[in-house]
């Protein structure tokens, strides 16, 4: 009843609300770059109306993972803090805009379709990369100090420019994933996860290039290797490459006598995506990457880059999903508060 209830205020109009398997930008500490960017100018909307935008009666509960507690936070006020932790403040306004569009859409996509058996009793969502990453007030604070106010200035009024937008297939929200970097495409949907999503299609993505996070290299001994996924390698050839996704990442690798998709690879070494080359060098095997993160939907490097050329959000989101249509969250609640009358 307390969702039904919820909607039943979002309806009468008293505030509007506002993806799963995200990657998040932050944890690698790339976003603490270049922090004097955060002061762009957004004459056009106010802190003050911004701030009264975000406020209103309409709650989520989060589940706070470091103190195991349930928090009600105001729902624009999660959505500023999603935007704020998955998404570098000093990005372009139009990508944390669309990145707001990814934020609103989960949350409402999860309040219409629960089911999560791993939540505690009265949690919505948890704070961490289950559902969307969530940092409050005080977190913020410590992590950005000075530039906090300047930062979340910004991410209040792309969050209150798209208010009540979501992004929809079929009339349903989507599944809005999104990633930090790729490798020039994005990936299709069952090339990395099981199921075909028609949205979730492989496009170009030739922005990513220019990112600090575009190629990577970890290095292992033979043994830590072995170790991780339980083969034995001889000689200088180490893995070979069977076959390739759409999106140029690996598809299938031999490795020994053994076979593994790209995605398996990528979780049992945790390197930064499935493009992957490895190499031996005597007793070590280097692993090369290019791109970050699991490359299916929105890369947010490259939302950042098409909004540096002058690209709108809008026309971010439907580069990144294809065929969606951005719609007015009541078209969606409105289904929803019939369905649980």
């Amino acid at each position: 009843m307390k969702h039904v209830v919820i909607v039943g205020i979002i309806l009468m109009g008293i505030i509007l609300v506002i993806p799963s398997l995200l990657v998040v930008w932050h944890s690698g500490g790339q976003n603490e770059q270049a922090t004097e960017e955060v002061m762009t100018s957004m004459d056009q909307v106010s802190l003050e109306e911004t701030v009264e935008d975000l406020e209103g009666e309409l709650t989520v509960s989060v589940f706070r993972s470091q103190t195991e507690t349930i928090e009600e936070v105001d729902f624009e006020r999660y959505v500023a803090g999603v935007v704020a932790s998955e998404m570098p403040a000093s990005y372009e306004e139009e990508a944390l805009k669309a990145q707001a569009l990814t934020a609103r859409t989960y949350i409402i996509r999860h309040l219409t379709n629960p089911g999560d058996a791993s939540l505690p009793d009265g949690a919505d969502v948890t704070d961490t990369v289950m559902h969307q990453v969530y940092q409050d007030e005080e977190q913020l604070k410590e992590r950005h100090g000075d530039y906090y106010e300047e930062m979340m200035e910004k991410i209040k009024a792309a969050v209150a420019a798209t208010k009540g937008e979501v992004i929809t297939y079929q009339g349903n929200p989507i599944t809005a994933t999104f990633f930090s970097t790729s490798n020039g495409y994005t990936e299709n949907s069952e090339e990395y996860w099981e199921n075909e999503i028609p949205y979730l299609r492989s496009v170009e993505s030739p922005w990513d290039k220019e990112s600090p996070r575009f190629n990577g290299e970890q290095t292992f001994t033979v043994s830590e290797f072995e170790a991780a996924l339980g083969v034995s390698v001889s000689g200088d050839q180490v893995g070979s490459i069977v076959e390739r996704t759409t999106g140029g990442r690996v598809g299938k690798v031999r490795v020994g006598s053994s076979e593994f998709t790209g995605r398996e690879i990528r979780d049992a070494l945790g390197l930064d995506s499935s493009d992957f080359s490895i190499q031996r060098q005597g007793n070590d095997i280097h692993v090369t990457t290019k791109g970050w993160g699991h490359g299916v939907g929105m890369s947010q490097f490259g939302a950042d880059g098409m909004a540096k050329e002058g690209k709108t959000y809008k026309d971010i989101i439907h580069h990144y999903y294809k065929d969606v249509e951005i719609t007015n969250a009541d078209t969606i609640l409105g289904g929803y508060v019939a369905s649980n009358q």
